[in-house]
């Protein structure tokens, strides 16, 4: 049985003060049994959100991390260093990452591998440009990113990964691909897991959409076969989170 999941991304938003605020609005209206609620939250807030989020149902995510242990990388966050935290999600290779700090499908691989050996759970994303999907290169593209950004992940690994679709002309845009878009690219992903593993192993993995999900559109994009849930950015921010979370 596939965990549903609905995971916020705040990226850069909310000081610890606003963090602190917001958490004390979402927690009593996302409160639920039957699906994995997670905050990703910047760096700076993850001791103080940590802190309210213990005995609650919500999981504490960041959304980024480094693949070496400790060293001289300025500015960088280890894996041991989130799990200090309580930390148990990260999100791996989002778009933002890819396109403004140039991270490629080597080191995004390099995350996931390191993610996983030290207990974290990843959310590795993965999506197009508008170009590539006027091209018809969708598809392809997807399946290198995967290919490269789980390379040598195995079998019993890739379990414990949660695959995010987020095509990047839909982040932050107000555009949203239609449910049977999304649903297309996620049933395309879980077929490429098929080949890369097999059914019974692609059948087990979690799979997200994300790209300007509201509370509007969560119920129909969330209703379809492939869909386990959503990586949300800017509804994440907003009590309305809590109808995402309901969808």
């Amino acid at each position: 049985m596939r965990k549903k999941i609905v995971a916020a991304n705040w990226k850069m938003n909310m000081n610890v003060k606003e963090a602190k605020s917001l958490c004390k609005t979402l927690l009593p209206l996302v409160k639920t049994n039957d699906k994995t609620v997670v905050f990703c939250v910047p760096s700076i807030d993850i001791t103080e959100v940590g802190k309210m989020l213990k005995g609650t149902n919500v999981k504490l995510g960041a959304q980024n991390m480094f693949y070496e242990e400790k060293g001289a990388y300025t500015g960088e966050i280890s894996a041991d260093m989130l799990l200090s935290t309580g930390v148990e999600y990260v999100i791996i290779g989002h778009s933002e990452r890819r396109q403004i700090f140039k991270e490629n499908d080597v080191m995004i691989n390099k995350k996931i591998k390191k993610a996983i050996t030290s207990g974290l759970i990843p959310i590795m994303c993965v999506g197009e440009t508008l170009t590539q999907r006027e091209k018809n290169e969708t598809l392809d593209h997807i399946k290198n990113q995967l290919e490269k950004g789980l390379k040598s992940v195995s079998k019993e690994e890739i379990k414990n990964v949660v695959l995010a679709y987020e095509p990047i002309w839909a982040i932050g845009t107000g555009h949203t691909a239609t449910s049977k878009q999304a649903e297309e690219v996620c049933a395309y992903i879980r077929k490429v897991l098929t080949e890369m593993y097999d059914k019974k192993t692609a059948d087990e993995v979690s799979i997200l959409y994300g790209g300007s999900v509201n509370e509007k559109n969560a119920k129909e994009l969330f209703s379809k076969k492939n869909i386990d849930g959503g990586l949300i950015g800017g509804a994440s921010l907003k009590p309305e989170f809590a109808e995402i979370v309901s969808a």
